[in-house]
């Protein structure tokens, strides 16, 4: 079997189309570019040699892998945990109001992880205001989870709608003949559930766990606030207070090869479930009644949708109320937000635009290149955000010092930093595609551009408007580089609720950040409609 299956792909690789020199070009490009940032990262470690490995071979950096790794691990525990049964009741059940439920199950993803974290201190710390809330009924002091179940708690919160996607998109590519067969093999529902829909589900469950990991090893922002030690936070420190780029380098190189090895895990993950899918969805299966499960399930929303949304949005609300009701004088600063959607338009142009002839490459010409290039806009992704942004500061500074700290040099390091998602919101409209489509309009008259602008563009602008919501949703969002990178003077919404938190002014950190939730969402809301729209 594993012969022909090899020989098979063998003579699929064959058959394929030859790439034009344009697309192979293009591919060259994103591979120089992808492995810049890690060559930039490996020879910044190696000006202090002796100091590096030094560091690399202290007690206290294998501490930090290991909770680096707790914290991945635990992350992805309960971002299954709350994801799983929320994509089931949300996909595959009656629950009541289930679109609205499905909709603010991903709208975490407009919160950024930090915002998130100070919610949780804000909210459910010593003096939190759900403690003052309580106090008139005798309850002094609410729990708090502080450390490193802290932490854990608010990533799973942050990545529970990176499971919900996948998993729901798995289930919405279950056809309902497989499940009424294995039932018409006298097996009763729960077993038929066990051997013919959870099967497939497990590759989009073990993919979203992935992602999910990924995102918390790679995120400062809330072990940070939390005082949670992680690499990303080390090598914040470095870069910051020690001011080290050499030892901050190595222990970047140090996450990469994490981030590297939960890349491959995903990767095969993706394999897998491409080969356990079905091509094509004859029948979906009617919703499963819930029964006496319905308050359960509508309780798990209520809860997750709470936490993870609510408690920000209360929490900026709180904010701006104890601001204005201690008089602070309150200052609405519209730069940060011209500044935050410069950036995130600028990425979303240059990421989409970088993004439409690589996505054709991929889609178009299946085989070498192809792969090759993708895989390296992966590895790209993968990288963690601090050590990306950490390589973008030391490639300009030493090789091109006129675009060091500049407008341009952030657009494309942030548009390069999410140019995967537009590619991967790209790769279903150019499948559907068919290949002598362009052919046939040709044959009518019609010339080069016209088939462009009269039919190919209509066809992928649900791609292409995906896309460039998702890069511009992670750029608003986005703080290493920002931080890092940003040219001087240059304040986006995110450092500006960022530095407002740590110094502790929430009166005036709540005006950028209930500007950043507002927008977010609404882009969230342009991505929710286009899916709709494509489905």
């Amino acid at each position: 079997m594993t012969v022909r299956t090899a020989a098979f792909r063998h003579r699929v690789r064959r058959s394929a189309p030859r790439p034009p020199l344009p697309l192979l070009a293009v591919a060259a490009g994103v591979a120089v570019i992808a492995l810049l940032p890690l060559a930039v990262l490996a020879l910044r470690a190696l000006e202090g040699e002796a100091r590096t490995l030094d560091l690399l071979l202290r007690p206290r950096t294998l501490e930090l892998v290991l909770s680096t790794a707790i914290l991945g691990a635990g992350t992805a525990a309960v971002a299954v945990l709350l994801g799983v049964p929320l994509a089931w009741c949300t996909v595959r059940t009656d629950l009541p109001g289930r679109r609205l439920w499905a909709i603010l199950a991903i709208a975490p993803l407009a919160v950024p992880s930090y915002l998130l974290a100070y919610a949780f201190i804000a909210s459910f710390g010593p003096r939190g205001w759900v403690a003052d809330l309580l106090a008139p009924i005798g309850v002094t002091s609410v729990p708090f989870l502080e450390g490193s179940l802290g932490t854990i708690v608010v990533m799973g919160l942050a990545t529970t709608p990176f499971v919900v996607l996948a998993t729901g998109a798995a289930l919405r590519r279950v056809d309902a003949a497989t499940e009424e067969v294995a039932r018409s093999l006298g097996d009763p529902p729960l077993a038929a559930l066990r051997t013919a829909v959870l099967p497939p589900l497990v590759p989009a469950i073990g993919a979203g766990a992935l992602l999910a990991a990924l995102y918390a090893i790679s995120d400062f922002g809330a072990p940070t606030i939390l005082r949670y030690d992680s690499l990303a936070r080390a090598i914040y420190t470095q870069v910051r207070s020690a001011f080290d780029r050499a030892g901050a380098s190595a222990l970047a190189l140090l996450l990469v090869a994490i981030a590297l090895v939960l890349l491959w895990a995903e990767g095969r993950a993706r394999d897998r479930s491409a080969l356990r899918q079905p091509r094509e969805v004859r029948r979906r299966p009617a919703p499963v009644p819930l029964g006496r499960w319905r308050i359960p399930a509508l309780a798990l929303c209520s809860v997750v949708a709470l936490l993870s949304l609510g408690t920000p949005i209360l929490t900026v609300a709180v904010w701006l109320g104890r601001g204005l009701g201690a008089g602070t004088e309150l200052r609405l600063d519209l730069a940060p937000l011209g500044d935050s959607l410069t950036l995130a338009v600028g990425a979303a142009l240059v990421a989409t635009t970088a993004a439409l002839p690589l996505a054709w490459l991929i889609g178009r010409y299946p085989g070498r290149a192809a792969a090759l290039a993708e895989r390296l806009a992966w590895l790209v992704e993968a990288m963690p955000g601090i050590s990306f942004a950490l390589a973008v500061v030391a490639l300009t500074l030493n090789l091109v010092p006129m675009l060091y700290q500049s407008l341009a040099a952030l657009v494309f390091a942030v548009a390069l930093r999410f140019l995967i998602q537009p590619v991967g919101a790209l790769r279903s409209p150019i499948l559907q595609i068919g290949p002598h489509l362009g052919e046939a309009a040709r044959s009518l008259g019609d010339g080069r551009i016209d088939v462009i602008r009269r039919i190919l563009l209509p066809l992928l602008r649900p791609g292409i408007l995906a896309g460039a919501a998702l890069v511009f949703l992670g750029a608003l969002k986005e703080l290493p580089l920002t931080l890092l990178v940003a040219p001087t003077g240059f304040t986006t919404l995110a450092t500006e609720l960022w530095d407002s938190a740590r110094e502790g002014f929430y009166a005036q950190a709540a005006i950028p950040a209930a500007l950043l939730l507002a927008v977010s969402l609404a882009s969230l809301a342009l991505l929710v409609r286009e899916q709709e729209a494509a489905r």
